[in-house]
């Protein structure tokens, strides 16, 4: 099942750089840990501004490979970011589990790092980290010389509280630091530590405004506080600025606890000094503030959370005639291709969630017997009121006896299936229970025709238990993909309206060619007990502990196939 107890008797998820023969071996999770980056005196490689640094953290599995655990947010303009982005890892004492903190001045959107600058490395062990608690190293290049005077500082902490705390603040009458126009004022709370003020949440920026609204956002208690409600806690208000030389307007320090009494000065220390009759730079007004205990992944999973498996294929005419041999849809000898090895990867992590293993198959764009008529889901069975197949097994069974079948055509259009998974889990939100989530595998080898209705149907989708997954096969450009994907920031619809939340993971398929068998599911996947968390956690839904039997919900008016005219 991939699951251990830990020897402080809670879950850990095994690392994925585990073996099945490590797990028969009782490798035990001895807790979670959560690393904070900073950096100094990093190499400047824009011209006319500073660089705009990000950090990804890799980890080597047991065959050695890197694989990709997670990325800090970009800073603009700054040579010594403070990443306020954490990473949480499970921790091994008896594997010595290798890490490689690279850092990228990015210059574009895409998600791939190599047209970004590297700015340096550091390559360390996590017992060399949680053995030094503050572990400042020199950033490394790749040809082994040094960053020039780039330093790197990777702090550890031991996860043991789950407790969050969300919070609503905004701001009154700030001091306005620009000439042309008003403040641009963000906040950053810090957690006091035995070596100094540590980063813990940074806000967005609220243009051109002296008294901003700040969105609601969660910060997790062990990072601001270290647990204790008492610990003094700084809230630091500045006015952006471009060019990375950002204002202090004026701080305060509080306690967590002390939190619940609303208001606050801002106080800036210098001006202060100066001006006699000085009150304050403005008011921060704490509107809310509630801490109560998250629920991880596992706990809704061991609550009975069912995870309800849907996929999709592209059976579009730019994949080549399925009979030659340069066709991604040609099944080799061996059996396989780019399509059924997507389908068995991430299938087969997914079915140990779903209680009765029967999972929706549809493909798209191709034209479809008897009438012939271009179709952008169709069931792979050609069932129309049961189009679920038995497993992984099934769903591969169903594609291999569709494929001769239709005829390959277009265009790709996305939106329909989207469309068709969020009907039902729509319907599942409105148990009011953490009972059912969707993940939908949209598997492709082209660019997406209609863009515009696929946004709009991804931002609906994030407010509902929800997440697609899209493997693009062959060698398309898939930048179109890389932008459905929320890395770069929060999607947004035609009309304008932002996603709830990050619901889309996209992976190329030829970066996994020479890759172990695992690694593709591993790197598709590793976005969705987070995903699935969030949700549940923003809308409140309660775990209900039951016999981890799949409820059945009401079936959709059929035909929900979407016939479209050659």
């Amino acid at each position: 099942s991939g699951r251990q107890f830990n020897r402080r008797g809670g879950l850990c998820r095994l690392s994925s750089s585990i073996s099945l023969a490590s797990v028969m071996a009782a490798t035990q999770c001895v807790t979670k840990v959560e690393l904070t980056v900073t950096c100094d005196n990093l190499l400047d490689k824009d011209i006319g501004s500073k660089s705009d640094p990000l950090c990804v953290l890799l980890m080597s599995s047991k065959e050695g490979h890197w694989y990709e655990v997670g990325r800090t947010e970009q800073v603009q303009n700054c040579l010594s970011p403070k990443f306020a982005k954490k990473f949480v890892v499970d921790y091994y004492f008896e594997i010595v589990q290798k890490l490689q903190f690279g850092i990228y001045d990015i210059d574009n959107k895409t998600v791939d790092l190599s047209d970004d600058d590297f700015l340096g490395q550091l390559e360390c062990t996590m017992g060399q980290v949680v053995s030094s608690k503050k572990l400042t190293r020199p950033l490394i290049l790749k040809n082994s010389t040094p960053a020039g005077r780039g330093s790197i500082t990777i702090m550890a902490e031991e996860i043991n509280d789950n407790r969050v705390a969300n919070f609503e603040v905004e701001a009154r009458k700030l001091d306005n630091k620009d000439f042309f126009g008003k403040s641009d004022p963000y906040l950053e709370f810090y957690k006091q530590t035995e070596t100094g003020w540590q980063l813990a949440h940074r806000t967005e920026v609220v243009n051109n405004n002296l008294n901003p609204t700040w969105k609601p956002f969660r910060i997790p208690v062990q990072s601001l506080c270290g647990g204790d409600m008492e610990k003094p806690i700084k809230v630091e208000c500045y006015d952006y600025d471009n060019d990375g030389s950002h204002d202090l307007i004026g701080s305060c320090e509080t306690t967590l606890k002390r939190f619940q009494e609303a208001e606050f000065d801002c106080v800036n220390s210098k001006k202060k000094q100066k001006k006699k009759g000085y009150k304050n730079s403005g008011v921060i007004s704490v509107k809310l503030c509630e801490v109560k205990k998250e629920y991880t992944f596992l706990d809704y999973i061991m609550g009975g959370c069912q995870l309800n498996f849907t996929v999709a294929i592209d059976f579009t005419a730019s994949n080549g005639d399925p009979r030659s041999p340069e066709s991604l849809h040609y099944i080799s000898p061996q059996g396989v291709n780019q399509y059924l090895t997507a389908t068995w990867s991430v299938g087969n992590v997914i079915q140990d969630y779903d209680s009765d293993k029967m999972f929706p198959a549809f493909g798209f764009g191709a034209q479809v017997p008897p009438q012939w008529q271009v179709s952008h889901q169709f069931p792979l069975n050609f069932n129309p009121s049961n189009p679920f197949c038995s497993g992984v097994a099934g769903v591969v069974e169903a594609y291999r006896v569709c494929l001769p079948q239709v005829k390959l055509y277009g265009p790709t259009n996305f939106s329909p299936v989207i469309n068709h998974v969020a009907c039902f889990a729509k319907q599942a939100i409105q148990q009011t229970t953490a009972s059912q989530y969707f993940v939908l595998l949209i598997i492709t080898d082209g660019v997406i025709t209609d863009m515009d209705q696929t946004r709009n149907a991804i931002v609906n989708a994030s407010r509902l238990p929800m997440s697609i997954i899209i493997i693009g096969v062959g060698g398309a450009d898939f930048s179109a993909m890389e932008f459905l994907d929320g890395d770069d920031g929060r999607l947004r619809s035609q009309t304008g309206e932002s996603a709830m939340r990050d619901i889309v993971q996209f992976v190329p398929f030829r970066d996994f060619q020479n890759a172990p068998s695992q690694a593709l599911a591993q790197s598709v996947l590793a976005e969705l007990p987070q995903q699935v968390a969030t949700f549940f956690g923003l809308f409140g839904l309660k775990i209900v502990y039951n016999n981890n039997k799949k409820q059945t919900l009401n079936p959709l008016p059929w035909p929900l196939v979407l016939n479209l005219r050659a």
